[in-house]
Formats: structure tokens, sequence, C-alpha cells
């Protein structure tokens, strides 16, 4: 019988977790008892989901990071290993967004800073873990998105960086077979969180406005459905019906997905 507290007493370095699917997924893990590497850039929100984990069970390490940068990245491996001694999971999940049709951007350095932080910040952790994951038979779960499967209208930039993180771990997976490392990518839809206030627009700049949210996922459905895919090591969560069906209709009817994927944006704007 599986045990219902699969990760008591993991270590489990989380980037992203001061807010949005991040926090939800700190606070999952953290009644489950795990030892809980708390990293993103905003250090005082950080300590703020310290507390509420500790509260709920969890030993706790807070590193503030970027994890667009390699030696802050690596930084926060040291910590880790210095202060528990060991990686079980590493949950690569820090992101930023960017709403903003292509011939509008002022600025096409905006795509060098989503790249870094959403696809080289998953990668870098990821590098610098990988001796300690190996020896653990550890797991990556690294957290994609919806537009890492498809092309998104006002989404260049962001699908671009979720499609080379779908590219790198799938990739990856298979280099690692034989070493008892399990590799998850997940795929949100729509989810309730502050990544669309903070998406870049054309200069750059946070929007500073919430997206309708019509069928949003809330994050802590988000982060319960993610714990059961690590639990369960899948392969790959894709969390929505339409991103599951359109995987298929794609090869047969792509100019289809292609209208969906306009209408859904263009509902939510």
């Amino acid at each position: 019988m599986a045990s219902a507290t699969p990760y008591a007493s993991k270590v489990i370095v989380l980037t992203g977790a001061s807010s949005g699917i991040g926090r939800a997924l700190a606070l999952a893990l953290a009644a489950q008892r795990s030892r809980l590497v708390l990293a993103a850039r905003d250090e005082e929100r950080l300590l703020e989901v310290e507390r509420a984990c500790r509260a709920a069970g969890a030993e706790t390490l807070v590193v503030p990071t970027d994890v667009g940068s390699h030696e802050q990245s690596q930084r926060l491996v040291s910590r880790t290993l210095a202060h528990f001694g060991a990686i079980d999971v590493l949950v690569a999940n820090a992101g930023i967004g960017m709403i903003a049709n292509f011939e509008d951007v002022e600025d096409p350095l905006i795509f060098e800073r989503i790249m870094r932080v959403n696809y080289l910040g998953a990668v870098y952790p990821t590098y610098y873990a990988l001796s300690a994951l190996k020896s653990s038979r550890g797991q990556i779960v690294v957290v994609s998105s919806l537009a890492g499967l498809t092309g998104v209208p006002s989404r260049t930039g962001y699908a671009a960086s979720k499609h080379a993180v779908f590219g790198f771990f799938d990739s990856l997976r298979i280099e690692l077979r034989g070493t008892g490392i399990s590799v998850t990518i997940v795929a949100p839809d729509f989810v309730v969180s502050e990544i669309h206030e903070r998406a870049a627009g054309p200069d750059g700049k946070p929007l500073g406005r919430s997206l309708p949210g019509q069928g949003f996922m809330t994050a802590e459905v988000c982060a319960a459905q993610i714990v059961k895919a690590m639990t369960a090591k899948k392969r790959t969560l894709v969390m929505s019906f339409r991103g599951k069906a359109g995987r298929f209709v794609r090869l047969v009817a792509p100019g289809l997905i292609d209208s969906i994927a306009l209408r859904a944006v263009t509902r939510n704007r």
C-alpha cells in the first residue's frame, strides 16, 4: 500500500515558491512534513511562505534566488546540501510571463529575459543538483505550460521558452535512463496566479492587471494535481481536456488548434 505521505522528510528544492503555483505547492508538500528549500527573488514573501510551511509541519530553508543566474542557482544547491545534506526532489517552477503581439514589442531583449528565467532558470538548478539527485535516485519536476505544446498568439516569447523546457527535459529524461532519476513535465492551462499581472507587456514592463479568469484553475487545485503526478512519477501531466485533446487533433487539423488557441486568448484578455 502506497504511503499517504511519500514526501515526508524528503529534501525538496522548490523554485518560484513565493506566490501562485509555487506557494500552493510549498503548502501542499509542507503538509507531508517534507524538508523544503524555498527559492524565489522576493525574500519577504518567501519568509511569509516559510512561516506557513513551518506551521504545517515542514522543515524549511529560505534561499533568495534569481534562477536566471547560474551563480545564484549554484548557490541555491550548495546551501541546500550544506543545510540538509541531500536533494531528493527538484521542482523547477519559477517563471515569468509575456503578453504582447510580436510586432508591438518595443525592445527585443525581452525575449532574452523570458528565456533566461523560464528556460535557463530550470536548466541551471538541474545542472548543479544533478549529482545529488543521482545519489538519492531522486526526481526532477518542471512546470512548463500548455503553451509549451502549441503556439499561442500574443505569447510568442513565453511559448518559445516553454517549448524549450519540453525539448530539454524530454531529452534529459532519455539521458537519465538507468540512473533512477524520474522526470515529470507539467503543462498547466490557465491558472489563477500573479504571473499574468507580472507578465511583460510590449514595453517590457509588467502589465499590472489580471486576466478575467474565466474557467481558470486555482493554484491549490493545480498544486494538488502536480503532487499526485509527482507521487506517481508521471512522465507528463497535461492539465486540461483541451490540452490533452489538442495534442492529437493538432496532427490532423492544425488549423483548428490555431483557432482554439486564438479564441482562448481572446476570451481571457
